[in-house]
């Protein structure tokens, strides 16, 4: 098969690549990435990276945002993409539009263990279902229906669900976003907007001024990174307990999921932001707000847990969704470390 137009849209940023697929790996042969706010609009992107490349037959666009019939718009950019017209107007045979976190669990069957960092074991015995939940610049969550053969990808657009709060110091910051959102979203708290939401709110409630060198480098950089940077190395205390915080909410989100899509087969963590902080995430806090479930907690301590260290999986499951629906639609397996 000729290479496939393969991307990753996200809030931050645009991946575009050209691939390769042969069964259920991906070699990446191109790859471009651009800063999605610099383009007013997709095309104009896309029209770059396609200059003075041989224009592939089939693409595929993992979008972070709801696809409706084919056409997207996404979440948090001003962007609305249609297959049809991308289709017409770059000579394409076929365009696929798929949410992002459908892209990276299609993009599973693609990594290799080394790809993956297990927190939770699980069942050795266990089969069906998965789940995939990512933070980054938002919340994106998907889930893998078990057909008794293969895993079935599906969207959904769960990180927007109304955010529950678990203890006294949560409600407290429930009360403090509603202030400025009409609706709190798990999305609010569980990203990289959540991260500075959870600081902001920390600093408020602990009456705790920012140190100058904190602040001029959260105003001068990603403010998500510098607080998680500083909870990493201990700088400071509101910044350690905003990361505790936030490794709570993320297990808790995580656990919900799990528990919705009934994920033996597994729950994955994909996003940017889980790699970066691993320390963290292994602490056991992560785990102990994802199988703080009740009666359901044994239910949960029976599904692995996995990190993908590999970011490259939102660029290999358009690739490989591309290709299954191009070659053998209803044939093959694929199967999930």
């Amino acid at each position: 098969m000729k290479p496939i137009l393969a991307g990753d849209i996200g809030g931050t940023k645009t991946r575009l690549a050209l691939a390769e697929v042969s069964g259920t790996q991906v070699k990446i042969q191109h790859e471009v990435s651009y800063p999605s706010r610099d383009y007013p609009q997709f095309e104009t992107l896309l029209a770059e990276f396609l200059s003075g490349v041989d224009v592939p037959v089939h693409a595929a666009f993992g979008v972070a945002g709801p696809v409706q019939g084919r056409v997207v718009q996404t979440t948090n950019l001003p962007w609305r993409i249609d297959a049809d017209h991308l289709q017409q107007r770059f000579g394409l045979t076929s365009c696929t539009l798929l949410n992002d976190l459908e892209a990276t669990a299609y993009g599973l069957s693609a990594l290799r263990d080394a790809d993956l960092l297990t927190l939770q074991t699980g069942s050795s015995d266990a089969c069906g279902n998965a789940a995939v939940i990512a933070a980054g610049t938002g919340l994106g969550e998907a889930g893998l229906f078990w057909d008794g053969q293969r895993h079935q990808p599906f969207a959904t657009e769960g990180g927007h669900t109304s955010f529950a709060a678990g203890n006294e110091l949560e409600f407290a910051l429930l009360c403090h976003l509603q202030q400025h959102h009409p609706h709190v979203s798990w999305e609010r708290v569980v990203s990289g907007m959540g991260i500075v939401s959870v600081h902001e709110f920390l600093c408020s409630y602990r009456k705790a001024p920012i140190p100058n060198d904190l602040a001029e480098a959260m105003r001068n950089g990603d403010a998500a990174a510098v607080i998680a940077q500083a909870a990493l190395t201990g700088r400071d205390a509101i910044c350690v307990e905003t990361m505790s915080c936030f490794v709570k909410l993320y297990g808790a989100e995580a656990g919900n999921l799990a528990l919705k899509v009934m994920s033996r087969g597994g729950l994955y963590l994909g996003g940017g932001i889980a790699p970066k902080i691993l320390p963290l995430l292994q602490t056991g806090d992560f785990l102990e707000a994802f199988r703080n479930k009740g009666r359901m907690r044994h239910l949960l301590e029976a599904m692995a847990v996995k990190v993908i260290l590999n970011d490259r999986a939102a660029l290999f499951g358009p690739a490989l969704c591309a290709a299954r629906r191009v070659s053998e639609p209803q044939q093959g397996e694929m199967g999930w470390r």
